[in-house]
């Protein structure tokens, strides 16, 4: 079996200073491969800038091993096709795990991102204490044990959850707290999976999969807001995800915006969220049925001002309704505001807007972009272009592989060199 799959303990230490750099050489072949896909020999060489015979030698271990193949042919530069060398399917596997506040979702995806067992919700409530641990274990366990793999190829665990969650510290300070007990959650979780566990915000972690997999490929100084009841941010600068010091950056929902405003959840008045989430949403829609307003939120809401939901304004919107695009357009117009703040303090090239708010469309980012022409100064707004997610509902469950890829990578090549 291949050494970067099953690292033993003291496996490094027995390598001279040759098999260590050819075996540092080999990890990092097989990121770009799993990064950019698959590749020729040439732009191998090109890119670790080392000499054809050396890169060759290397792809042939990597391929006695089981992990790269040839992968068909490269489009001609004068000459013969180059052949293209790739991962191997089912050479290598991630579990991918979604968490939100009353469901998970889950997934294993193969080192060329092929998602093998398609996607298992199920139920399960995220609480302060770690008593879903347990559940969220035999689940889990049994979509592995189901998918027939060798979990000697597994890798390792992605999990996203929501809340203030410090990738650094491998903990959460809002779910799944474990109290008494000093060890982070993400260690906690590798001891019960015996796997190597990867824990991330799910802001962040959709991020991630917009910078691998989405519209933020190739660049990098991109920002990723995702609209559902709540407002979070995501911030790729020089092409590295930024989490701040506490690992809490982009709480962008909750910048000081109404004087005196409603109360938000986090406790203060005012917030952006509060006039520009999908909760902004349907309290404006309930007060609008509560004053009498003539909509079709009415039978959306089964005449039921309290089970509106932001999914039903939508729809209506879609379907014509004037109140429903009314209310929609404020809340871009409030949304818009804030985004031009983010323009002039980050600069991107690229915003990608997200999550389920995202599927109103025009209703939506015509009125973003009106208010960035009003508050942004034009030399930094016409730099910054504004879109909506390609990869959709999709981004939640990519972000954890995303996420564990990175880390695996990052952790094998810091303890090789």
């Amino acid at each position: 079996m291949s050494a970067f799959l099953a690292l033993e303990e003291g496996y490094l230490e027995k390598l001279n200073h040759v098999e260590r750099k050819k075996h540092l050489q080999k990890i990092k072949i097989v990121r770009h491969l799993y990064v950019k896909g698959a590749r020729s020999n040439a732009d191998i060489c090109n890119r670790f800038n080392i000499s054809s015979p050396t890169s060759m030698a290397l792809l042939n271990e990597l391929m006695a091993e089981g992990l790269v193949e040839k992968q068909g042919r490269g489009e001609s530069v004068g000459g013969r096709k180059p052949e293209l060398y790739g991962l191997r399917n089912n050479s290598l596997f991630v579990l991918s795990i979604e968490m939100e506040k009353f469901s998970t979702r889950m997934a294993i995806f193969d080192g060329n991102n092929n998602n093998i067992t398609g996607i298992h919700t199920f139920p399960l409530n995220l609480s302060k204490d770690i008593s879903a641990i347990e559940e969220l274990y035999q689940h889990a366990n049994s979509l592995v044990l189901s998918a027939g793999i060798d979990t000697d190829k597994l890798m390792g665990i992605g999990l996203s959850m929501p809340g203030l969650v410090s990738s650094r510290e491998g903990d959460s300070y809002t779910y799944l707290l474990t109290g008494q007990n000093k060890t982070p959650l993400q260690d906690l979780l590798a001891l019960k999976f015996s796997k190597p566990v990867y824990i991330q915000n799910d802001v962040k972690s959709i991020t991630l999969a917009e910078y691998r997999f989405g519209a933020a490929q190739s660049k990098r100084d991109v920002l990723v807001l995702t609209l559902d009841w709540g407002i979070g941010l995501g911030i790729i600068m020089d092409g590295k995800l930024r989490v701040g010091t506490s690992g809490f950056a982009g709480e962008f929902g909750h910048i000081p915006f109404i004087d005196n405003g409603v109360l938000c959840h986090c406790g203060k008045r005012g917030c952006l969220e509060t006039v520009a989430s999908g909760s902004a949403l349907a309290r404006m829609a309930r007060e609008g049925l509560q004053a009498g307003q003539d909509t079709l939120l009415k039978a959306l809401s089964d005449h039921e001002p309290g089970k509106i939901e932001p999914q039903a304004i939508i729809q209506a919107a879609h379907e014509g309704d004037q109140y429903a695009i009314n209310i929609l357009a404020e809340t871009g117009r409030n949304l818009g505001k804030g985004i031009a703040m983010l323009i002039q303090l980050f600069n991107p090239e690229l915003i990608i807007i997200g999550g389920k708010m995202a599927e109103a469309r025009q209703y939506l980012t015509t009125p973003i972009q009106q208010s960035i022409n009003t508050y942004c100064m034009t030399q930094l707004r016409e730099r910054t272009e504004i879109a909506l997610s390609k990869l959709g509902a999709q981004a939640g469950i990519l972000g954890p592989v995303a996420t564990v890829m990175e880390r695996i990578f990052e952790h094998r090549i810091e303890s090789t060199k």
